[in-house]
């Protein structure tokens, strides 16, 4: 009898009735979103590959997991509608990481000419290093940067003394061109990229430094690709079932 008595008292009480369906979805939902945006700011984030510059280490159509946590957290620097553009820009700070930036990471950050624009580049070289490139070979500190084992080229060697034009930091006279830069020195805070199809990649060649505060994470893991280019007579080829789960390096 006291157990039925209780359970109807609290059936019963005015301030304790059951939640709606609809009220507990709602909780459910709103609070799936708040930890799906708190991953996505301060841990992992999803990435698509829309070009061939990382060619044949990343193809068009990989889906990326992105470590951001590893180079440092940054607060949110944008609030609005997600997935829309209605918003304004808020101030943010970045915290320091586990570790900075090393040469030979696949890294994600924010195209320092338009800071909207996510790109995903190796890093060659970091601050304070000098960067050459003599015969398609890169040299940081006078050391082989040894190439990529997916890495490649696909047009013939720019000979030397034939200058490219838009080689960034290129002085007055002496002819640069992308298989032929430099020498180069990165300055505080900054970092030199370059893709891994070294001739159809606009990085830092043709374009300057990344600053620290424009690196979003380190590539982390293929979690799945698909190959738009096969035709659909053919469309079991269409994912790349061998590239799932592949580690990036």
């Amino acid at each position: 009898m006291p157990a039925e008595n209780t359970l109807k008292t609290a059936a019963g009480h005015s301030g304790d009735r059951p939640r709606s369906t609809v009220r507990e979805w709602t909780d459910f939902i709103v609070t799936l979103i708040v930890m799906v945006f708190f991953i996505r700011v301060t841990t992992v984030e999803a990435f698509r590959i829309p070009t061939g510059s990382m060619e044949d280490t990343l193809l068009v159509g990989d889906f990326l997991l992105v470590n951001k946590f590893v180079y440092g957290v940054r607060t949110p620097d944008w609030l609005g509608v997600p997935f829309t553009k209605f918003g304004f820009s808020i101030p943010s700070y970045k915290f320091d990481g586990p570790r900075s930036v090393q040469s030979g990471d696949i890294v994600v950050f924010r195209y320092p000419r338009n800071p909207e624009l996510n790109y995903i580049k190796r890093c060659v070289a970091g601050p304070g290093q000098t960067v050459e490139i003599r015969l398609r070979q890169v040299f940081v500190d006078g050391q082989l940067f040894e190439n990529p084992a997916f890495s490649k080229h696909t047009r013939e060697m720019a000979p030397l003394g034939i200058a490219e034009r838009g080689m960034f930091g290129q002085p007055p006279g002496i002819p640069w061109n992308r298989d032929n830069y430099g020498p180069i020195t990165v300055p505080a805070g900054h970092y030199f990229m370059m893709g891994d199809n070294r001739d159809n990649s606009e990085d830092s060649r043709f374009w300057g430094f990344v600053p620290q505060d424009n690196i979003v994470g380190q590539a982390l893991v293929i979690y799945f690709s698909y190959n738009k280019y096969v035709d659909l007579s053919h469309w079991y080829d269409i994912i790349r079932w061998g590239r799932i789960g592949t580690m990036i390096h």
